[in-house]
């Protein structure tokens, strides 16, 4: 299991106010600041420590805990908030320095007013409404990217959009560290899986390399059998276990094949601290099996992965892994397959050869070992199961050369219409928003991927302020895109990006 971003991460509260008012509006101001920190930090919806950090007055103070930001490694993001009156003047400075996501949170103290004995004294300390005006017209002047969110703290529907942002944030910063290991190259002949590695690393932060197979398989082949015997009993416990897998059946090998590689790759990840990973059926070298049951129990554990080499979908699937910490519902590896295109019915059956995340899982997974026709060696081992039904995202990222692209469809989850006896992988079916046609039409024109994140855990909006704070291009297709608007959306996309490089 990868070590938890969201339990030592940070986002800082920072409220800004003037000398003017004196010491003792200051005073109150930084007591009524600690109590809004104190307020979001108690909030279950937002998942990591909100950190008060003292009342700014000047330029100094703010160039100064802002530079304090960007260094540390614990913080992950940054809440403004003008209490009083912060002339925005003294902001410039800290803001064209600040590389962390900032969130503007218009709020203030109280939520009611004390109609019969409001006098000044009253009017100077709570004037974020004044305040919070001159610091947006700040950002704007300086094209600073930031989130607004307005609401009192009270609000359950206010601390759930700032978890959300928060959520967001912690994915920005997984990945602007991000190790993303390639076990052979890209599937040959196929492009959406290509990419510009260098761009994605200058972009988002993520380091992607690639290893020779063999250099995983010696690994593999250095476990110890003792370990694969302890790992073998943690199935017993975990899965529906097919009669043949079992110690006494005629394929137990193949499952403790699969075991040791699991703990193999899992030793590789760990020892050069990645956290995400790519196979390639093309590229086996000495593994005795296609990674099936390993790829998905890695997944569930946290790591990104993508298929066929596909680096991008892995860096992907790691930030929503992170981004969707500790909420009900799941985030897997994804790619649709094949409709059914029965009128007013119909839906897309989404699998892969064998790797989706149990995570998404609607009952106690099976663990079955069947026949792959691909790949050229022994039969993998590999979980099946179904997805739960429920509302979800599925996301694709590609390199449009100039610029990454996202496209996240809105989704509802069901149950397949038949039990599937037949089919040997894991697999979920869902209905597109706003239609099947519309979406599919949308997808294409798009250029979006084949392989996906699917998540049943963070919405759109998580999606939408991830790539606001990554500065990527997101087309959303959900309840409200008509095609002839999303067109309209793609020509406007393309002017802007085009401007925007020339800059």
């Amino acid at each position: 299991m990868i070590a938890s971003r969201l339990v030592t991460s940070q986002v800082w509260l920072i409220t800004g106010s003037q000398t003017m008012y004196g010491p003792g509006i200051l005073d109150q101001v930084a007591a009524q600041s600690r109590q809004i920190a104190a307020q979001l930090d108690d909030s279950p919806a937002i998942p990591v420590e909100v950190r008060w950090m003292p009342v700014v007055t000047d330029s100094d103070d703010i160039a100064r805990v802002l530079a304090e930001a960007n260094t540390s490694p614990e913080c992950i993001g940054v809440i403004a908030w003008m209490h009083t009156f912060s002339p925005a003047k003294m902001w410039i400075r800290g803001l064209k320095m600040l590389r962390k996501p900032l969130l503007h949170l218009h709020t203030q103290f109280g939520v009611e007013l004390p109609w019969h004995s409001i006098d000044m004294d009253f009017m100077n300390l709570n004037q974020a409404a004044h305040g919070d005006r001159e610091f947006g017209y700040i950002q704007s002047r300086l094209s600073a990217s930031r989130k607004t969110i307005a609401g009192h703290v009270s609000d359950p529907r206010t601390c759930d959009r700032v978890g959300s942002w928060v959520r967001a944030a912690a994915g920005h910063a997984e990945l602007s560290t991000l190790k993303v290991a390639r076990f052979g190259d890209n599937m040959r002949g196929v492009a959406v899986t290509e990419g510009d590695k260098v761009e994605a690393e200058a972009h988002f932060g993520a380091s992607i390399d690639t290893y020779g197979v063999n250099d995983l398989v010696e690994v593999v082949d250095g476990i110890r059998p003792a370990d694969v015997d302890k790992l073998v009993r943690e199935y017993e416990h975990s899965y529906d276990i097919a009669r043949e897998l079992l110690p006494d059946g005629d394929r137990h090998t193949s499952l403790r094949d699969g075991a040791q590689i699991e703990l193999g790759l899992r030793k590789f990840l760990q020892d050069g601290g990645f956290h995400a990973f790519t196979t390639n059926f093309e590229d086996l070298g000495g593994l005795r099996q296609l990674p099936g049951l390993a790829v998905q129990r890695l997944m569930a554990d946290g790591y990104g992965f993508g298929a066929e080499g596909d680096w991008k979908t892995a860096m992907l699937l790691r930030a929503v892994k992170v981004m969707s910490e500790g909420l009900p519902g799941g985030t897997s590896f994804m790619e649709d397959y094949t409709y059914d295109l029965t009128p007013g019915r119909e839906c897309i059956l989404g699998a892969h050869m064998l790797e989706v995340c149990p995570s998404i899982a609607a009952d106690v997974p099976k663990l079955e070992v069947h026949p792959l026709s691909i790949g050229g060696r022994a039969d993998p081992v590999r979980l099946r199961f179904t997805a739960a039904p429920g509302d979800g995202v599925i996301i694709g990222i590609c390199d449009m050369g100039s610029r990454f692209r996202l496209v996240a469809n809105a989704v509802r989850l069901i149950k397949p219409a038949g039990g599937l006896p037949n089919l040997p992988v894991a697999c979920a079916v869902w209905e597109p928003r706003p239609s099947w046609a519309t979406s599919a039409e949308a997808w294409l024109m798009a250029g979006a991927p084949h392989h996906t994140v699917m998540t049943t855990a963070v919405g759109t909006e998580t999606i939408d302020d991830f790539a606001a704070m990554t500065d990527t291009e997101l087309l959303v297709i959900d309840e409200d895109t008509t095609v002839r608007g999303f067109r309209r959306e793609l020509k406007w996309n393309d002017v802007y990006h085009h401007v925007a490089a020339g800059l």
